[in-house]
């Protein structure tokens, strides 16, 4: 929620201080009033969300997405919202632009801070006036005030440059969202490199495969899972779930064992913003659809390599086409009403999820 909400001010529609004032004081309550006069100041000027929503804010979006360190659920919403305005997101550019623009946040729990001292720090408008320095954004777009983003920037201070690096003194020299690709993942899989413990950044290890997410806790709390494993999660994507829920719960128990610094995990579901470690989403083509994913065994070796953008599946093409020939749909989860259909109607995840 924190992530989009920050996006959301970069796309230009919210207003400046709409990603970070905290809820519970006066000043985001004088922010909804004044968002309701945006409305229709915009309005009496012709100015639609249309007009905010283009090519270049999204790169924008993207761009402050990598200096923010945000939640890897932002490539999910990113596509979803950009394919309603008519446009189509390349995760190859994600990997281009995450490669030339600096990671300047380290919020929980990638680090110790918090949504509310980035705020006291400058917020979104901070980091955006970073990120320009380096003409890391496009700073002529319009904006939700009726001004453009240099317009809204201009004075604007790092107050704190301990929570909010200068673009000078980052955190790191990328970003902090990374998209995986290989023969595990021809369409890619999505991790949060600013929240992954530096000895998994480069990993190979046995995978131990499970259908869902209660097969996979079982063995966590059963303490089966072992320093050097690469969990798989399956059958958990868009389709597969249906619906791509949070694999929150097994992260957790693996840090809470201590192995988040040494169990890697990949899914085609998805995860919190609070996930910490190696934990690698929106695997696509997923599970249900017959990817990769679906076709990965028991102690299959499983390789990933983050500041390269690779993972591998040591198993030759011919294994594969024949598991591959020999592998048959499961039984979906769910027969009737809405979420049925929403398995029948739901892209991959790497087009957003949206409904086709």
């Amino acid at each position: 929620a924190n992530s989009m909400n920050c996006l959301t001010e970069v796309l230009g529609l919210g207003l400046p201080g709409n990603g970070t004032i905290p809820a519970t004081t006066g000043e985001r309550i004088a922010l909804a009033k004044h968002a309701g006069m945006a409305v229709m100041n915009l309005y009496n000027k012709g100015i639609t969300a249309r007009d905010m929503m283009t090519a270049d804010s999204f790169r924008n979006a993207l761009a402050a997405d990598m200096a923010l360190g945000c939640s890897s659920n932002t490539m999910l919403h990113v596509p979803a919202i950009m394919h309603e305005a008519g446009l189509t997101l390349d995760l190859h550019d994600v990997n281009e632009i995450s490669e030339h623009t600096p990671n300047l946040c380290h919020l929980a729990p990638a680090g110790h801070t918090f949504i509310c001292e980035l705020n006291d720090a400058g917020g979104v408008q901070a980091v955006l006036a970073e990120l320009a320095k380096k003409n890391l954004i496009r700073t002529d777009l319009i904006t939700a005030t009726g001004k453009t983003i240099a317009e809204n920037i201009k004075g604007v201070r790092n107050r704190n440059p301990e929570i909010l690096r200068p673009i000078d003194n980052p955190f790191s020299d990328n970003g902090g969202i990374a998209i995986l690709f290989g023969n595990l993942a021809p369409n890619g899989t999505v991790v949060k490199r600013s929240a992954c413990a530096k000895e998994l950044m480069k990993h190979s290890g046995p995978a131990r495969v499970f259908n869902d997410e209660s097969e996979a806790m079982d063995a966590v709390q059963k303490r089966d899972i072992h320093p050097g494993d690469v969990v798989v999660i399956r059958y958990e994507g868009p389709k597969g779930g249906p619906g791509m829920r949070e694999m929150l719960a097994v992260t957790a128990a693996l840090a809470g064992q201590g192995l988040d610094k040494q169990v890697a995990l990949i899914t085609d579901g998805r995860f919190s913003g609070a996930t910490r470690g190696a934990s690698l989403g929106h695997c696509s083509p997923e599970a249900a659809d017959g990817g990769p994913i679906a076709l990965v065994q028991e102690g299959d070796i499983i390789t990933l390599d983050i500041n390269n953008y690779k993972i591998h599946l040591e198993v030759s093409d011919e294994e594969l086409a024949k598991r591959k020939a020999a592998w048959k749909a499961p039984a979906p989860k769910v027969t009737h009403g809405y979420l049925a259909r929403y398995a029948k109607l739901v892209s991959s995840a790497d087009k957003g999820a949206v409904l086709q």
